[in-house]
C-alpha cells in the first residue's frame, strides 16, 4: 500500500461562497473525522489530490498548517462535479497502526474464458472487505481462465490478501458467465416470412 503526504491548511469559511473561491485557486474543501474528535475543516491543493485518488483506498499523511500537526487518513467520501468532474469536496477518516477499518477493493480479472465468445458480467465491481488501516491491498484479482457459460464466482471464491477478512456476504455473486446471444440469419427470417404468407 503507498502513502502519498499532503500539505494542507485550516479551513475558517464555510459555504458555497467560500467553496466556488476555493475551486477558484485551485483548492478543494475537506473534512477530516475520526476517532471521536471533532471534525476538522481543512483545504487541500485540488491537482495534488487528484494525483492520490487515482490509487484506491490510497494512505494520506496530511501535514497540517505547515507541520503544526500531522494526521494519518484514508479517503472515505470524495464528490464531484456532475459535468466537469473536478473535485467539490472529499471526506478522510482518521486511522491509526493497527488498526481495522472496512472499505471496498476494486475487483480485476485476468485469464480467457473458454471459447465460445461467451461474455462476462460483473455483478460487483468491489468487495467490501476489513483490513489493517496502514496496509490496506490496492484491488484483488481473480482468474476467469477457461470459465464457460453458466459458471459464476462468489465472494467466498475469491482468495484475499493476508490480514483481510471478508464484509460482503461471502455467497453474492462478484462475476458470472453468459451465454454468446445466438442471433437468427435473416435468411431464416425471410424464409418464416414465406412459409407465413403461404
Amino acid at each position: 500500500m503507498s502513502e502519498v503526504k499532503l500539505s494542507v491548511e485550516t479551513r475558517t469559511e464555510f459555504g458555497k461562497g467560500a467553496s466556488r473561491r476555493l475551486r477558484q485557486v485551485e483548492k478543494v474543501p475537506g473534512v477530516v473525522y475520526g476517532h471521536g474528535d471533532e471534525p476538522k475543516h481543512i483545504t487541500l491543493d485540488s491537482h495534488a489530490l487528484m494525483l492520490a485518488l487515482r490509487t484506491p483506498n490510497v494512505l494520506i499523511r496530511l501535514d497540517v498548517d505547515g507541520g503544526k500537526s500531522t494526521e494519518l487518513v484514508i479517503p472515505k467520501s470524495v464528490q464531484r462535479d456532475a459535468i466537469t468532474s473536478f473535485l467539490v469536496h472529499v471526506d478522510l477518516l482518521q486511522v491509526k497502526s493497527g488498526e481495522k477499518v472496512t472499505v471496498e477493493l476494486p475487483v480485476h480479472t485476468e485469464g480467457e474464458l473458454a471459447p465460445g465468445g461467451n461474455l462476462l458480467e460483473h455483478v460487483l465491481n468491489t468487495l467490501s472487505v476489513e483490513t489493517e488501516a496502514t496496509h490496506i491491498p490496492e484491488s484483488v484479482t481473480v482468474s476467469v481462465e477457461g470459465l464457460e457459460a453458466g459458471a459464476s464466482i462468489h465472494a467466498k471464491d475469491i482468495k484475499l490478501p493476508k490480514g483481510t477478512t471478508l464484509s460482503t456476504d461471502e455467497d453474492a455473486v462478484v462475476l458470472q458467465v453468459l451465454s454468446a446471444q445466438a442471433e437468427e440469419a435473416p435468411a431464416d427470417a425471410e424464409g418464416d416470412e414465406a412459409a407465413a404468407e403461404a
